[in-house]
């Protein structure tokens, strides 16, 4: 006696069919469906305390160490030297906080302190070598230029503000805020550019194994399972 089609479960041909549509998409000529990017693990407490306290002592370091040069002795040779080795640190650091990132489990992270690190030093570097212009002349700068005086007309400059109070006079210290300027566009942008693009690379390669296709699982049918 067959048993009728509406009977509970339905017969093992539609059972059939509604097994091999449902396993179509791990067959080798369906679309496999890629997992849902997981969402990036927040950083825990005691990494960020961690992270903003190097950030915090290498800037204080670079600090303490632009007041305690003695630029007011330095001489135009030695002002240009420490401009260009500043400028080959920079990016070493540069290159060496990318790097960092890509291999950071919370690349965020890396790269607001990288941020915090670099800028920094990029203006330690211009402001002694305002400090160092203006003992060399006098007329570079209108008067003397003490570390504050440097550090503070540099931060003018970056941040474009220009209050006028100490402006460049001769040729070679205009040459020299000019570059700052380029380099505030070029070099900084740049960095920023290369540190955020390092971020996005890092939070895509978490990503990629996921997405591979798994094991093609053979169709079975509920008849077939439970015998």
């Amino acid at each position: 006696m067959q048993a009728p089609d509406n009977a509970p479960g339905g017969s093992r041909t539609e059972q059939a069919a509604q097994a091999r549509s449902s396993s179509g998409s791990s067959r080798p000529g369906g679309k496999a469906t890629a997992p849902p990017a997981q969402p990036q693990a927040r950083p825990p407490s005691r990494a960020i305390a961690r992270t903003v306290l190097r950030a915090a002592g290498t800037v204080a370091a670079l600090i303490a160490v632009y007041y305690l040069l003695p630029l007011d002795h330095a001489s135009t040779p030695a002002a240009v030297t420490m401009l260009i080795i500043g400028l080959i640190t920079f990016i070493a650091l540069v290159a060496f906080h990318v790097r960092s990132i890509l291999r950071s489990p919370f690349p965020q992270l890396r790269a607001i302190e990288a941020l915090a690190i670099n800028i920094p030093l990029f203006l330690l570097l211009f402001a002694a070598t305002y400090v160092v212009l203006a003992k060399i002349s006098t007329a570079n700068f209108g008067g003397h230029l003490s570390h504050t005086d440097g550090l503070y007309f540099t931060v003018t400059i970056f941040s474009t503000v220009g209050f006028g109070d100490i402006t460049a006079k001769t040729q070679i210290a205009r040459l020299l805020v000019t570059g700052q300027m380029i380099a505030d566009l070029i070099i900084l942008g740049l960095a920023i550019k290369i540190i955020f693009g390092a971020v996005k690379r890092s939070q895509q390669q978490p990503d990629a194994p996921d997405q591979r296709p798994g094991p093609v699982r053979p169709a079975t049918s509920q008849a077939d399972e439970t015998r």
